[in-house]
């Protein structure tokens, strides 16, 4: 039969000559040593771990037990820290050439190499794999057999190569070596493609790790899976190949908490890296950027009691994901005042937010669409409106709310939906303005309505007077729609259902008066009077 040239995974099809004596050069002798049960050990589908939790739990343990090995200083030092290539991800594998090359052999009995420094009592060998290889064809595929047959080793010019390997590696290793002849993998099992993974980054094959990664963001993404991903040994996360199976991670995270206040329990939970690709989105659904603060500093004091700890993670890698601009100030005062921040890191955060809630609202777009910026800037999608404040305390307690709605937001009103702002406050007391799409009474027609509302607190009563006024075209000035007076008592609210005394459709329209670059702006100016 004449053999199959079919490209696969980018490269021609030299599966024929997979462990063939008749297009091979060389012998790789593969010695397999203790290694715990991992995914592939005991069989070609990853029987040894029957889910994701069980692989992590695995390499969790793993990692312990090689931690505790070499922190407890035993006599097989040196061995033992051989015996750790294969399981830390930032090792570099171990290989040797040999000068003599045995008989092949398949599946060998147990035993050691006699003329090999590392038959050690700590990496005792379980059995020897032989197979035919092309030096050729693994040195066109992998930095590490290249440099191992060409320039890599002084006898690089033998024939006979030994790898040694953990018996977890077992099945790992020999399908990323038919995947070098061959382009392909027996598999779709998740815990043996992250194991055939993990060893195609140490042996450097990208070319496997890009099809490892394909084939596990073709499979059903889980929470369990989206964190396993995450949490990958960083030589291989952060490796262009496998970017996009962690991108697509932290889509998932951020995409099925989007409703971080629903799932505010169950994200209580989620370790760091899920955290931060949560707060990465700009689609969080969240009452302001004052619940993400409070989230992060909550969430920190239950993963890191520590204070010197919980500081260090918050400065290096949560502050820089809250968007402190879109802050409230009352909130920003706190912050400041937050122990467990670094407090000259915490003052540089509110500044930088003040000075760009001062800046002239063209500064604030062009950070916001500035592809270095704007992720620092873009607002999220608030359930409570941003406003800009501005406050007075004399002659009389006042201050002056600027409500910003974009044309596709008021749509989304129609026939009955509300947008509601954040809370500002005005001599001790909370308000919040609210715009409708409702009916008019009189007229029996959708329009756009604007309310003020005083948060509950209390008893308390007090007197406001008030104005709502709107920028127009053509001078884009504001101009005053509604004003009078009204005693607010704690959840009441006072406004006008027809603000701008014309029907929905014409309010809507491409030729309305009231959006200027496709942006509805808003004022309500409220004065205290009475004491």
């Amino acid at each position: 039969m004449d053999p199959d040239f079919s490209r696969a995974s980018g490269g021609p099809n030299f599966e024929f000559a997979f462990n063939s004596v008749n297009f091979s050069d060389r012998v790789l002798r593969i010695e397999i040593v203790a290694g715990g049960d991992a995914p592939g050990a005991k069989g070609a589908a990853g029987e040894g771990c029957s889910s994701l939790a069980d692989w992590a739990r695995h390499r969790k343990r793993r990692r312990e037990e090689l931690r505790r090995g070499k922190e407890s200083g035993a006599n097989c030092k040196v061995e033992a820290e051989e015996c750790d290539t294969y399981e830390e991800g930032n090792e570099e594998p171990v290989a040797m050439i040999e000068e003599s090359p045995p008989d092949i052999e398949q599946d060998g009995e147990d035993g050691e190499s006699s003329d090999s420094s590392w038959s050690m009592e700590c990496t005792q060998v379980l059995r020897v794999k032989s197979i035919y290889i092309s030096s050729a064809i693994l040195a066109a595929k992998s930095p590490f057999f290249y440099k191992l047959f060409s320039n890599g080793m002084k006898e690089s010019d033998q024939r006979h190569a030994t790898l040694r390997i953990t018996a977890s590696e077992e099945n790992a290793l020999m399908e990323l070596l038919s995947f070098m002849y061959s382009g392909k993998l027996t598999t779709n099992q998740p815990t043996l493609l992250l194991d055939i993974l993990m060893i195609a980054d140490k042996f450097e094959v990208v070319s496997c790790m890009r099809h490892c990664s394909q084939l596990l963001r073709s499979l059903p993404m889980t929470t369990e899976s989206a964190l396993l991903y995450l949490d990958l040994p960083s030589s291989i996360s952060m490796a262009s190949a496998v970017q996009p199976l962690t991108d697509t991670a932290k889509e998932f995270l951020a995409n099925k908490y989007k409703d971080l206040t629903k799932f505010q329990d169950e994200a209580m939970t989620i370790p760091l890296a899920g955290i931060e690709a949560i707060l990465w989105s700009n689609d969080l659904q969240v009452a302001s950027e004052d619940a993400i603060y409070d989230f992060v500093i909550k969430w920190a004091r239950a993963q890191y009691p520590k204070l010197e700890e919980r500081r260090e993670i918050l400065g290096t890698r949560l502050l820089p994901l809250v968007r402190f601009c879109h802050m409230t100030c009352r909130k920003l005062r706190k912050v400041l005042a937050c122990s467990d921040l670094d407090h000259e890191q915490a003052t540089k955060c509110v500044t930088e937010a003040l000075l760009y809630k001062a800046d002239a609202p063209h500064r604030q777009r062009a950070l916001a669409a500035d592809v270095m910026t704007c992720r620092k800037y873009a607002e999220r999608a608030y359930k409570y409106r941003p406003l800009k404040v501005v406050e007075f305390d004399r002659p009389y307690p006042q201050c002056i709310a600027y409500l910003d709605l974009k044309r596709e937001e008021c749509s989304r009103l129609f026939p009955s939906g509300r947008i509601y702002s954040q809370a500002f406050h005005l001599a001790g007391q909370g308000f919040f303005l609210s715009a409708h799409c409702n009916m008019d009474q009189q007229s029996a027609f959708y329009c756009f309505g604007l309310f003020l509302g005083m948060q509950e607190k209390g008893s308390t009563s007090v007197t406001v007077d008030y104005e709502f006024a709107a920028r127009t075209r053509p001078s884009g000035e504001f101009v005053s729609k509604y004003k009078g007076y009204y005693t607010f008592t704690g959840g009441k609210a006072v406004g006008y259902r027809n603000l701008f005394a014309i029907p929905w459709p014409s309010f809507m329209a491409d030729d309305s008066l009231f959006f200027i670059d496709g942006v509805l702006h808003l004022r309500a100016e409220l004065t205290i009077k009475q004491p």
